[in-house]
């Protein structure tokens, strides 16, 4: 699953994920005005606005980015009209040729981890039909039990062709409370770090490995380092625009030939239309922000990476 997230990185020159993270304060009253007068304002009516407002930005940013990730806390707010609304997200998304990363953040005993796994990346059987859940492309995965919570991941990365994102180093700014705590003298991260290497090699998908790593964008002298302790995890990049990363920030999460990092921008680009950068899109037109957005952050990290 790398490598056909790799080609599309190529295909568009653009090493960016969009995060499809609504909110009801990012949808535009053109929007929920319609949502709610026809199903009022309750979760369906909430989560049909929510999948208006994907639409939107999906059809507008599609052929320019390679990737989304919807964090899926945002939906299941709205309970099950919410997740209903992922789903579709995640369709839609796929159909337009998108990679879909799910941000899930799973990781539990194994064999939960296993359940998640197959619901998110797999199919169950029932009777003599098999099913696919959620089908996202990726998801991404807390490592904090260790082994026992990844490798079941791992397991159906190699049955389904998909792929993980471990977290490693998290961008919020209390991340440090557990992944900076030194360990025989070395923080937390770097050891994390050094497993997700250990496991990416049971999924090895070219010069790169199915097994990724999350490393934010706000703390780029550990990205360096975990470059290095890395070299064969691709790195999803999360904190870039709204929380503080800018392109000068993540020239050392990448490769020398411009690979091995994707990242992440969400607010700043699905909310565009409400930024003062943006303000011929005040009107609501959500999906002409959000290219501009995405454009222009593409420029911004091909201008740090010369």
């Amino acid at each position: 699953m790398i490598s056909k997230l790799i080609d599309k990185i190529k295909k568009t020159e653009a090493p960016i994920v969009v995060g499809l993270d609504p909110k009801l304060d990012f949808i535009p009253p053109r929007i929920l005005s319609k949502c709610y007068e026809e199903l009022g304002q309750t979760p369906e009516g909430a989560a049909e606005a929510f999948w208006q407002f994907n639409k939107e930005i999906i059809d507008n940013i599609k052929d320019i980015v390679p990737a989304v990730k919807p964090q899926i806390a945002m939906y299941e707010e709205l309970g099950i009209p919410g997740l209903i609304t992922f789903k579709k997200t995640v369709d839609y998304c796929r159909e337009n040729g998108l990679i879909v990363i799910g941000d899930i953040k799973r990781g539990d005993i194994g064999s939960t981890s296993a359940s998640y796994a197959v619901g998110h990346l797999g199919g169950v059987k029932i009777g003599d039909t098999r099913y696919r859940g959620f089908d996202e492309d990726f998801a991404t995965v807390n490592p904090y039990l260790g082994s026992d919570g990844v490798k079941p991941f791992i397991n159906v990365c190699n049955e389904e062709d998909k792929g993980i994102f471990v977290l490693v180093k998290t961008s919020n700014p209390s991340s440090g409370e557990f992944q900076d705590r030194l360990i025989d003298g070395r923080p937390l991260y770097e050891i994390v770090g050094e497993k997700v290497e250990e496991w990416g090699k049971e999924s090895m998908d070219g010069a790169y490995s199915n097994v990724g790593a999350v490393v934010g964008a706000t703390y780029p002298e550990m990205g360096k380092v975990l470059r290095k302790i890395m070299p064969h995890a691709y790195i999803l990049v999360p904190g870039y625009g709204a929380q503080g990363g800018t392109g000068k920030d993540l020239v050392h999460f990448f490769d020398k030939d411009g690979l091995g990092a994707i990242v992440n921008s969400s607010r700043g680009i699905i909310a565009a239309w409400k930024s003062d950068k943006y303000t011929q899109f005040a009107d609501g037109n959500v999906g002409e922000a959000a290219r501009a957005a995405a454009l222009d952050m593409k420029a911004d990290i091909a201008s740090a990476l010369g």
